[in-house]
């Protein structure tokens, strides 16, 4: 699955996602609210932009075209999008309204407020005439569009007949995210991707069964002069309905849902790359299907990355996944493209021979720092010269087996010195995190991970857990 050579052309409401991180501890006395002391700050592409930082992460290039304000929001977002290599800006500055703008308040990884920045103004005809221009100027080198619809005001009659009518004079697809409950708005689109509660809207008909589901998605296909309509249903999975043909619908994969914050994106991204990349159309369901079960499980608005995904498409074929060790290069090289993403990359490192609840907390702890989690796994020479000749229990090829099917994990490495230094020189990740029985000046590579800009978290610890401890239960029982 390479989706190197493709580039996709994202059309729609660009907004700047902010997350502003703190901790309550009083009330105001202005006021019966509670004070937020700030510590930390993230901002991101959200909207049709979050699309494009799926499609980055799923390995194509994307050109994003979209409406901001002239403000300092339209400053932060083009320089977050400069940040993501492979992503072309054509958004079109108006004088007329601010750049959307979404700002979340979190303490205790509970959001607390949110507060929107936006413009109610309907699109302008200089404005929808400036949009066009842009989509005449790339739509050439695109494989496939995604109209990415927010309700926001982008994606006008104008702009969206323009496009699409364009697109279908050169034979692109266009997939669409639809927000509007009127489909003959996309008249002409590929494939429209509603979930459950737009499709019910759209056809005024129940969608609680799959006959249900499919009865509603051919009558909005039909007024939509659709190609396909796929319906995504939460916990019960996707339908796909063509014009032609049987409908197919897949389950979604059992796992905990953490937050379904641009799920719709990962899959309009995820789908719309497979199409153009030849799949058949069942196939690129089940590759959206799984993308979503990654970003599901994950806090916050995520992205999936590609090895990300092949990890979950594993884990369907399979009772067990083979654990995909990734040499100290590999390594490198997915920390730097999680980097080009605007990504925190976190690394924490052990023997995790018999995994423990206190091994989970630490890890759960190292996950919450960090946007992804490398672990660096000591081989079982490593562990031997450390533990002695009949550590370890585990083997280096079983351990990994079950560290790759713990959530937290987004990549592991193995390392066969002492200490992983080397290893953390190679890779310089943003935040270093091991247990708070260490001192700082004890952690091997806090100094270098520091120097380099990084930072250093020490995690607090379950009490009561150890491997040690429990092997010698074991020889006691």
């Amino acid at each position: 699955m390479d989706f190197s050579t493709l580039t996709v052309l994202c059309v729609g409401d660009v907004m700047l996602d902010r997350f502003l991180y703190g901790e309550m501890e009083r009330i105001s006395p202005e006021a019966p609210v509670p004070v937020l002391l700030l510590r930390d700050r993230r901002e991101m592409p959200g909207g049709a932009g979050n699309v494009a930082s799926n499609i980055l992460s799923l390995g194509a290039r994307a050109i994003l075209i979209g409406l901001v304000g002239d403000d300092d929001a339209a400053l932060t977002l083009r320089e977050t999008l400069r940040q993501r290599v492979g992503v072309t800006d054509m958004l079109v500055t108006s004088r007329r309204r601010p750049t959307i703008c979404k700002t979340r308040y979190i303490a205790s990884h509970q959001q607390v407020v949110r507060a929107d920045e936006e413009s109610r103004l309907k699109l302008q005809p200089e404005e929808a005439e400036l949009l066009c221009r842009a989509i005449d100027a790339r739509l050439d080198e695109a494989n496939v569009v995604i109209l990415s619809d927010y309700g926001k005001g982008v994606c006008d009659a104008m702009v969206v007949h323009h496009l699409i009518g364009e697109a279908r004079l050169r034979g692109i697809p266009i997939f669409v995210d639809p927000k509007t409950s009127h489909f003959r708005h996309y008249r002409g689109a590929t494939c429209i991707t509603p979930n459950a509660r737009e499709l019910a809207t759209a056809a005024a008909l129940p969608v609680s069964t799959d006959a249900e589901v499919e009865g509603a998605a051919r009558k909005v296909m039909k007024e939509a002069e659709a190609d396909v309509i796929l319906a995504t249903r939460s916990e019960k999975g996707m339908m796909l309905i063509p014009a032609s043909g049987e409908a197919v619908a897949i389950p979604a994969r059992a796992r905990e849902v953490f937050d379904v914050s641009g799920a719709g994106d990962t899959v309009i991204a995820t789908m719309a790359l497979g199409v153009a990349s030849g799949m058949p159309w069942p196939e690129a369901m089940r590759v959206a299907n799984a993308a979503a079960g990654v970003v599901v499980a994950k806090l916050g608005t995520a992205t999936a990355d590609i090895h990300e995904v092949m990890r979950e498409l594993a884990a369907e074929d399979a009772p067990v996944v083979s654990p995909h060790l990734l040499t100290r290069d590999a390594a490198l090289r997915q920390v730097e493209a999680w980097k080009s993403q605007g990504l925190k990359v976190g690394f924490t490192n052990g023997c995790f021979d018999i995994l423990h609840p206190g091994h989970v907390s630490l890890l759960a702890a190292a996950r919450a720092e960090c946007d992804r989690l490398i672990v660096a796994l000591n081989d079982d020479d490593s562990i031997r010269r450390l533990k002695g000749p009949t550590r370890p229990v585990n083997t280096l090829a079983s351990r990994a087996t079950v560290m790759t099917a713990i959530r937290h994990v987004d990549a592991l490495v193995s390392f066969a010195e002492d200490t992983p230094l080397e290893t953390i020189r190679a890779l310089l990740p943003d935040v270093l995190i091991k247990g708070a029985d260490y001192a700082p000046e004890d952690v091997v590579g806090a100094t270098d991970v520091i120097a380099a800009g990084g930072r250093l978290f020490l995690a607090d610890l379950q009490d009561g857990h150890s491997t040690t401890a429990t092997i010698g239960r074991i020889r006691t029982d």
